[in-house]
């Protein structure tokens, strides 16, 4: 296991002793700060959903409170990269090639984690009868995940729209901003890109404070939380990316800011006074300030040579790792429920599961990821 964690180390695009940013395809350096600020938030992920499912969601015992809030950061990093990414590149590249080099990106590891949402439903050894379901029904859940389509429930999947990997239904948000961005937001002048910011932004905290948390949008109940979620933070990345030059150049380097996005993460949730739900008020005001607060200190601080193999090996593995953790949690949902164990021993199978999980996420990455990408894009340039 100390080898596995050697090389998982290791995975840089350069090289694992690099302490050079990596380039994208076209030569721009990345932003690395932001890549792996980009893991801690993947990694907070993983651990909020073992840890929330050890304790069965008892919200007093859940310690990583805010983790869900992720998913906003995550919209808000993939505005500003994209507008890094495609805005200079629009006079010499079609919408059509936009689409073609984002499903490029993103559409195998979807693949990878449908298939692993769909053996572990089949397959699961713990969930008896809690998993019977209709092969036509399961047949069409498998097919429209593939495609990161939402589905109709399946038993022992609460109400997501992408039963066989719940994690999909941010991935689905995300084709729907980069559709947006490829056929409308790209050409809107920043001030109007700033305006729908603005207004999507009061949406988010009435919506918020209305329930009192942004844990909302991955199930049928309240589906169209999901593009509320989205408008706001994707809006602003790309804003902010638009007007990097006028703000202030604030630089905290990488510590300090993943410091502050654990404790954004673990802040203990707040009660309701007088009617007011304190809780939906902070989630509100740490995705409208904090995030983009955090964005703009990241794109301006430097990992430097001792954290800058960290940073790219945490920044290759949050793909991965978010979209491929969730098929086994359901495995461990089933065990934890049928399980006697002391609490205390199921903490500590749960956190043997976090190294294991890293593992499947850097075999995904290297086995089947940048391999399936790097033969698509050759295809691409060759068409």
């Amino acid at each position: 296991m100390a080898d596995v964690a050697e090389r998982i180390a290791q995975v840089t695009t350069s090289g694992g002793g690099d302490a050079s940013p990596d380039r994208t395809a076209t030569g721009k350096p990345h932003f690395e700060v932001l890549d792996g600020l980009r893991g801690v938030a993947a990694l907070l992920v993983v651990l909020f959903h073992i840890q929330g499912i050890t304790v069965n969601w008892d919200g007093a015992k859940v310690f990583f409170h805010h983790a869900p809030l992720a998913v906003d950061f995550f919209f808000a990093l993939s505005g500003f990269v994209i507008g890094y990414a495609y805005d200079d590149r629009w006079p010499r590249m079609t919408a059509g090639r936009f689409f073609a080099l984002r499903l490029i990106r993103l559409h195998p590891m979807v693949i990878v984690g449908t298939l692993l949402g769909f053996a572990s439903y089949i397959l699961d050894p713990y969930a008896g009868a809690a998993q019977v379901v209709s092969s036509g029904a399961l047949l069409m859940a498998l097919v429209l995940g593939l495609l990161a389509l939402p589905s109709g429930s399946l038993p022992n999947r609460w109400t997501d729209t992408h039963p066989l990997n719940g994690p999909c239904w941010s991935l689905f948000q995300e084709y729907l901003g980069n559709i947006a961005y490829a056929l409308v937001l790209r050409r809107l002048p920043t001030c109007v890109l700033g305006l729908l910011a603005a207004l999507s932004a009061v949406v988010l905290a009435v919506c918020a404070v209305h329930f009192g948390t942004l844990d909302c949008g991955s199930g049928w109940d309240h589906l169209w939380m999901a593009p509320v979620r989205l408008s706001f933070p994707f809006l602003t990345g790309l804003w902010l990316y638009r007007v990097r030059d006028r703000l202030p150049r604030v630089s905290l380097g990488y510590l300090p800011l993943t410091i502050l996005l654990i404790a954004i993460v673990v802040f203990p949730t707040l009660p309701e006074i007088g009617g007011f739900k304190l809780n939906g008020a902070y989630e509100a005001l740490c995705v409208i300030l904090l995030f983009p607060a955090i964005i703009v200190a990241g794109a301006h601080s430097d990992a430097g040579r001792g954290l800058m193999g960290l940073c790219k090996a945490s920044g290759r593995l949050s793909y991965p790792i978010y979209i491929t953790h969730f098929p086994f949690l359901y495995v461990w949902m089933n065990y934890v429920a049928n399980a006697h164990h002391s609490p205390q021993r199921m903490l500590v199978i749960g956190a043997a599961l976090v190294p294991f999980l890293l593992l499947v996420a850097w075999v995904a990455l290297t086995v089947w990821d940048e391999p399936v990408r790097a033969r698509l894009r050759a295809a691409l340039r060759r068409g």
